[in-house]
This record gives C-alpha cells, structure tokens and sequence, in this order.
C-alpha cells in the first residue's frame, strides 16, 4: 500500500505523488522520533498518575472526554509541538511559507469491549468511514499521520485505495460545515459528535477492501485527504494515541491543483482551517478570501480567490 520517497525531496515531488493517490511512507525520520518522545513526556504528565495508553481503566467515559479535549487543545497551542512538526516538514524539503497547516491533533481511541455502548464524543470515538473531501473541499489537502504509542492491525485506522477513483454514494451534499462549526465555537468541540462532524457513506462496501495502517512510532504516512478511510474499532486492551493533521500546499491551491473530486458534492469550502506555518496567519487572511465559502457548482458560483487565478 505504501510508496517510498527520498528525503529531503520537494514539496512538488511530494504533492504530485499525493494528488496520484499515492500514501507515502516515511520511516526513520529523527525530528518525527524527536516529536515522539516529547509528545510521550507531554502525556506523561498530563495523564499522571495514570499510564496513557491504560488510562480507559481508570477514567469513566464522561471524565476521558474533559481530560483528552484538554490534552488535545494544549497539545494543539504547544508551541514547542508546532516547531517540532515545522521542523518534520522542513526536513522533507517543505518550506514553511509555502504550507498552511489545520490544528495539530491527538486522536484518543480507548478499548472498548466489541458490544459496549458509549456516547460517540469526538474526543474518544472511533471516526466512521468518509473522505475528509466529502466535507472541506479541499482536494489539495495532504493528510499526516503517525503513532505516537506502538498500534497494531486492531488499533488504528484503515485506508482504502482500492476507491481512489470509484464514487461512492454518500451524503456530503447536505453537509453544513458551517453549521459545524459555529456550532463548535459556541459550545465546545463535544457539542458536535463523531457522527455528526463528518458527512457518511450511503451505500454498503466490502470491509475486506480496508487495509490497516501498522507502522511504528517514529514512521509517518502522507495521503491525500480524498482517500476514502475509517477508525478501526479497538478491543485491544490498550488506548490507541495517534497523531494527525492535514495541509496544503498554497500555491497549489490558488492553481486549482490536487486530487480528483470523484464523489463529492458539499456545499461549502473551509480554507480558514489553515494556517501558514512560517507565521499562523490563517489562510483565508493570507488569500483575501472568507473564512468558509460556497464550493463550486454547491450552490453557486463561489467567489473563492477571485482576484487570484
């Protein structure tokens, strides 16, 4: 499933890879160990005296949501974490004022015994099966994960290429990003549900096409956020903690380059999630453009980098 790339490379050796569909795998990386180990001490700490990836065994449902959404929004404002992945970009040959970056985040998944219910809060929820595409509109985006505890075939995510190209009925046309997020903004990144945050597939696929991601810490994978994928549900004993974020090459989104839309029909468009790494400006400020626009051919003709192409 996995591509190789030389590093250091260029971002349009990379990009280009992605946009074909390929997912890049990158092992032995030294800044990504380093943001391991640090990222581990970080938890360490912020989970004491509780071991992370044990911490479902000691902590009801509700009190893991509160504790991680705090993890996570700290781990996201670190500013040692941002020059940590600055310094995992640039080392790939990535400059950082061509790059605008969505919030770093760590994604918690606890055990859970396969016929236990729990509440599907964004902060704990194994993430259904979708494209990130259905929902951003942003076919330049490369999504970057990696492990930050070791992951096995039963506790991480699965990806299917095998759909790279095949459209798939889903429900992204009545997707209300918007909606979402003002949602969010008001009450909190647990006022919207794991369900509720991403559009979802309409039609039954053969899970047997999922291929799940096992690499070790210290590796990272880049795909595109057009590649179909889904959590993987998680009986393992142990809580799987991962790292993830996406980007996009700016120049590359002013030119309209990027991966094929096959199957989505949302009606908005979220550059505001980005910011530029060299100075996390947002993006929509870098471009003169709204914080989230009508997509193409949604409901109207944006005017989406008007005075830029």
């Amino acid at each position: 499933m996995y591509s190789s790339l030389a590093t250091p490379s260029t971002a349009r050796q990379l990009h280009d890879r992605i946009y074909a569909g390929e997912i890049i795998r990158f092992t032995d990386l030294q800044p990504m160990t380093t943001l391991v180990d640090f990222t581990r001490t970080f938890l360490e700490d912020a989970l004491h005296p509780w071991p992370p990836q044990q911490i479902h065994r000691h902590l009801s449902h509700s009190e893991q949501t509160v504790l991680f959404a705090k993890c996570q929004n700290d781990f996201a404002g670190s500013t040692e974490i941002q020059r940590r992945w600055q310094d995992i970009v640039e080392s790939l040959g990535i400059a950082a004022d061509t790059l605008a970056c969505d919030r770093l985040h760590l994604r918690f998944q606890p055990h859970r015994e396969p016929d236990q219910f729990t509440p599907r809060a964004r902060t704990t929820a194994t993430i259904a099966f979708h494209r990130d595409t259905w929902g951003s509109n942003i076919y330049a985006q490369t999504n970057w994960w990696a492990p930050i505890y070791p992951i096995t075939a039963g506790r991480t995510f699965a990806l299917y290429p095998g759909l790279w190209r095949r459209p798939l009925l889903n429900s992204s046309a009545d997707f209300d990003m918007r909606a979402i997020l003002q949602r969010s903004h008001c009450h909190g990144r647990n006022a919207v549900d794991a369900d509720e945050a991403i559009p979802h597939l309409l039609e039954a696929i053969d899970p047997r096409e999922g291929i799940a991601v096992d690499i070790a810490p210290g590796s990272l994978i880049a795909f595109s956020g057009a590649h179909a994928h889904a959590g993987v549900g998680n009986s393992t004993g142990l809580t799987r903690i991962s790292f993830e974020t996406r980007s996009v090459l700016i120049a590359d989104l002013i030119a309209g380059l990027g991966a094929p839309n096959v199957d989505g029909h949302a009606p908005w468009k979220t550059v505001g999630l980005f910011r530029r790494m060299s100075d996390g400006r947002r993006l929509n400020e870098v471009l003169d453009c709204g914080f989230i626009e009508p997509y193409p051919g949604a409901s109207g003709a944006s005017t989406f980098l008007k005075n830029r192409t």
